[in-house]
């Protein structure tokens, strides 16, 4: 017996024994050019995508290879915060991931139609952005159960909270020479009148017009599926619309909307 257990306390004292020091030094990625994902996700992926494209000899080739990247970092945060709620119990409830999991496919085989809908058809580099892009809703649900747990900002005390001035700076809304207020500008007028969530839905209508009415009637309906039948937020839903609009836009066209990271 004295003799097995002093070949076991030999056995764990030789160098490399101990499984920490018998792994070989982390390797860094050469898909990430020498960085971390966090340094990665704090460029847009439309920077990270072209700083990765000027080392490839092909462009396609570096676009896919970003994309790729960009959007392996993107789980991994993803996937840390989801982790980070369950931990501390204020995740969402297990019907709330279920209806998420529907939402999500529903998205998914929108994005699948639109794809080959699209005028002309997506290549491999416009699927490969919209898979990409289509990360962000799985993120936006889970920050939104994190914003519901952050602890509130405390308001100042009303001792500490300056008196508002008597009267309005001069330089704002001044008054015209009635005494009226200044009327809206023509511009003022259309901004008000014309909110994102219109312009998006005008412009996902225009896209869909040049098609064949049927495949405007299976789009619509597919659509409808996403946004119809699932409890969205509306920065989801605006999400939602512009990640449409960006598969089916043409290469030529001005993008609707920037790229949503």
């Amino acid at each position: 017996m004295c003799r097995i257990v002093m070949f076991a306390i030999l056995l764990a004292a030789l160098p490399g024994a101990a499984g920490a020091q018998s792994r070989p030094p982390q390797k860094p990625d050469p898909d990430r050019l020498g960085m971390t994902c966090a340094q990665i996700l704090q460029m847009t992926s439309s920077d990270w995508i072209a700083k990765v494209s000027a080392t490839n000899t092909s462009k396609i080739d570096g676009q896919l290879r970003g994309i790729k990247v960009y959007g392996r970092c993107y789980d991994e945060r993803t996937d840390r915060l989801a982790a980070s709620l369950a931990r501390t119990g204020k995740g969402p409830a297990k019907s709330a991931r279920a209806d998420f999991t529907d939402f999500e496919a529903a998205l998914k085989d929108f994005a699948a139609r639109a794809i080959n809908d699209a005028v002309p058809p997506a290549d491999a580099v416009k699927s490969a952005y919209a898979a990409l892009y289509e990360k962000q809703f799985r993120y936006i649900f889970y920050q939104e159960y994190e914003a519901k747990t952050a602890k509130p900002i405390k308001p100042p005390s009303a001792a500490k909270t300056p008196a508002p001035p008597a009267t309005p700076p001069a330089h704002r809304d001044s008054p015209s020479p009635a005494g009226s207020p200044r009327p809206a500008t023509a511009e003022e007028q259309a901004r008000s009148d014309v909110d994102p969530m219109t312009m998006a839905k005008n412009r996902f209508g225009k896209l869909l017009e040049p098609l064949p009415d049927d495949k405007i009637h299976e789009l619509h309906r597919a659509f409808g599926e996403v946004i119809g039948t699932h409890p969205i937020s509306e920065q989801t839903r605006l999400a939602v619309y512009r990640y449409a609009i960006s598969i089916l836009e043409p290469p030529s066209a001005t993008p609707f909307a920037p790229p949503p990271f």
